[in-house]
């Protein structure tokens, strides 16, 4: 492998503190931010990628890169550091503005928004268990088109993580599936500095590190002083040279390394080192103390070799595509169809037949595997709820260490982890990816929905048993207030689907979807399918499903999921009651949001005050839609056990209930204007 000139002993140090102080001056410029973590991990940083990091500055988004994360994402400089000076599209500007409006050098490293940067990291633990997700794409993608010596698909994914991303349970979770899927292609080292922000890691972490991975199945190794490049060196050879487990390199460093009152201390982590420590560390180093952001030019000079060999690399690899395109060219078509693709095509998928009942689950399963049977590069699984929550792809294959060509993914009862592993596979670039379990256990998967917004990634959540029609498992299992948290977060689009028709919507709005995720909250008990010409207006998050019989409605019922067809029979006894009511399907108020306000007015009209809400879920944020004279019929406690019809009736989700509520609503709002 061809890798940057090795520089004297002396010039690599000069790199090492190139890093090192641009981190110190850039946190001392802005007041703000994390020295401590750069100036101890520099050295493993400039090992990795002047050494064995193959990526291309010219072309960040260049396919076969090796990915970098640095998952203790707090130590941002030292990633923005190296970005600078290999040559990305940031600045030494940028870099003095740290932590300011507009600079490319965030706080933290985002996704989408600085050139070189692969993931969104901070909350620790998730840049850890993208790689992972990254690892599996790398390896899958591998199994499916390298053919004898046309290795297309050859990257490794590296990463920095440090104590904190360790304690985070989402880091076992993740590590113990890559231990099990014997990732090789996956090699993290670890930030031993033996500091927390509360004291030494010993205050509540003494575990036995290597061991627990070791446990895991993954290859560990240790390197004593994290000053010593050459031995990071040959410890990462050695994990380079370990193809059937992930590796750990437990790198012991020192925070804040050279600061002579701040290192090995928690002073060191999360605040400037003050003007007379950062002199101080200087001069340690032997560095100006007067010339902040100082870059030797053959510092510069060296890492710009990356330069010349990003794009070098790329055109050797860009050879071998050639050539593979002739030689295989089914799997090359498909692999360019995926590349080249500007947005994801709609596959055949037909309309359900009305005058059945099945549940929205069944139809999303129907539609999963219509989808997977046209779009190879549609990828998913559950975690361990794949026959509840009918994510099988029947004809895929599963992914394991022996067979990682399957397109069904096992996380295992790991909700965590699986969301961070969809980000990473999404991510990686080809694939289209879903994961499943109940929509109650998404809070476990919370952290990592909310980066898959953030980083704009069209990952599908596929959350069943929606609702306390769950039934008899009572309220442990029964979801209330988790509808209202995944609408509250920007850009995650929450659809829930009255029928197996709005349902096949749903999923051609989340397949297609460009730039944010698309959770589905989907039921467990059948309802009836309706007509699929009725079902069109899912895109734009709420439609008139069901009018008035005069034109003009006298109360409009707004609901979502399954309590949209109590609605539809709720609003046939007030038409003969002698009440014109609207039914308004609401799917997604994220959708309807967007749309203009003479569709939205159109649909629920601002001087038709009777308006009642139905949702078996909480009450809040309903009232913008029902305005200040409306009612809204919804869950105000946990629920309980019993079967689910049972439970409709005791919390009052009966056409007979919605109809008394209507009546009396018309009749009060009757009385107030005589």
């Amino acid at each position: 492998m061809m890798a940057i000139n090795n520089p004297s002993a002396e010039l690599d140090q000069r790199m090492i503190n190139t890093l090192r102080t641009l981190a110190i001056d850039a946190v001392e410029q802005a007041n703000s931010g994390h020295p401590g973590m750069p100036m101890g991990a520099a050295p493993m940083a400039h090992v990795l990628w002047t050494r064995f990091l193959r990526h291309n500055p010219k072309n960040p988004r260049w396919v076969n890169r090796d990915r970098f994360i640095l998952s203790a994402g707090h130590g941002s400089m030292l990633l923005y550091a190296l970005l600078y000076l290999t040559g990305y599209d940031i600045s030494l500007d940028d870099l003095k503005r740290f932590r300011q409006w507009g600079s490319k050098a965030a706080g933290h490293p985002e996704y989408g928004w600085t050139p070189g940067v692969e993931t969104t990291t901070g909350p620790l633990g998730q840049g850890f268990a993208t790689g992972v997700g990254m690892a599996i794409a790398e390896r899958h993608l591998a199994a499916r088109y390298n053919q004898p010596g046309f290795p297309l698909i050859d990257h490794y994914t590296y990463a920095i993580v440090s104590d904190g991303d360790l304690m985070e349970g989402i880091a076992s979770e993740a590590a113990s599936l890559a231990g099990h899927l014997k990732l090789g292609k996956l090699i993290y080292l670890y930030d031993n500095n033996h500091i927390s922000i509360e004291g030494t890691t010993d205050v509540a972490f003494t575990e036995n590190v290597g061991a627990r991975f070791k446990a895991y199945g993954w290859h560990v190794l240790t390197v004593d002083d994290g000053n010593d490049i050459q031995a990071i060196h040959e410890a990462i050879v050695s994990a380079r040279s370990t193809p059937d487990q992930p590796s750990l390199i437990m790198v012991r460093t020192h925070i804040g390394y050279g600061s002579p009152n701040k290192q090995d201390t928690p002073d060191a982590h999360g605040a400037p080192l003050g003007k007379e420590e950062a002199r101080l560390a200087k001069q340690a180093y032997g560095w100006p103390e007067d010339q902040p952001f100082w870059v030797p030019t053959e510092v510069l000079s060296q890492y710009r070799t990356q330069e010349s060999l990003g794009p070098l690399w790329e055109r050797q690899w860009q050879t071998l595509w050639r050539e593979y395109q002739q030689k295989f060219p089914e799997l090359a078509r498909s692999l360019r169809s995926i590349w080249e693709a500007d947005s994801p095509s709609w596959p055949d998928v037909p309309p359900f037949p009305s005058g059945q009942e099945m549940a929205t689950r069944t139809a999303s399963g129907r539609v999963i595997n219509l989808i997977a049977d046209q779009r190879p590069h549609f990828i998913g699984g559950s975690a361990d709820l794949g026959p509840s929550n009918e994510t099988r792809i029947k004809n895929g294959g599963d992914f394991t260490p022996d067979t990682p060509d399957g397109r069904n993914l096992h996380f295992g009862v790991r909700e965590h982890a699986m969301g961070a592993l969809l980000n990473g596979i999404s991510l990686h670039g080809e694939f289209r990816v879903f994961g499943g379990t109940f929509l109650i256990f998404s809070d476990y998967m919370l952290p990592a929905m909310r980066l898959a917004a953030l980083m704009h990634q069209p990952v599908t959540y596929v959350l069943t048993h929606d609702s306390i029609g769950v039934g008899e498992d009572g309220p442990t299992h029964q979801p209330i207030e988790q509808v209202t948290h995944l609408r509250a977060i920007p850009n995650l689009v929450l659809i829930r689907p009255a029928d197996a028709n709005e349902t096949r919507e749903a999923w051609r709005l989340a397949f297609t979807s460009q730039s944010r995720p698309v959770a589905l909250a989907l039921t467990r008990q059948k309802v009836p399918v309706l007509d699929a010409d009725r079902t069109t207006g899912v895109a734009q998050g709420a439609y008139i499903l069901e009018d008035a019989s005069t034109g003009r409605p006298r109360c409009i019922l707004l609901a979502s999921g399954s309590e949209v067809h109590l609605a539809l029979a709720a609003r046939q006894t007030l038409e003969a009651k002698g009440i014109p009511t609207r039914v308004v399907s609401m799917p997604s108020w994220a959708l309807f949001e967007e749309q203009s306000d003479e569709y939205r007015q159109r649909v629920i009209p601002p001087d038709v005050p009777a308006r009642i809400a139905i949702e078996a879920a909480s009450p809040l944020g309903w009232d913008r839609y029902v305005g200040p004279q409306g009612q809204i019929l919804a869950m105000r406690r946990f629920g309980a056990s019993a079967p689910g019809p049972e439970l409709y009736r005791q919390f009052g989700f009966t056409p007979e209930n919605i109809v008394a509520i209507a009546e009396s609503l018309v009749a009060s709002l009757d009385l107030d204007r005589v």
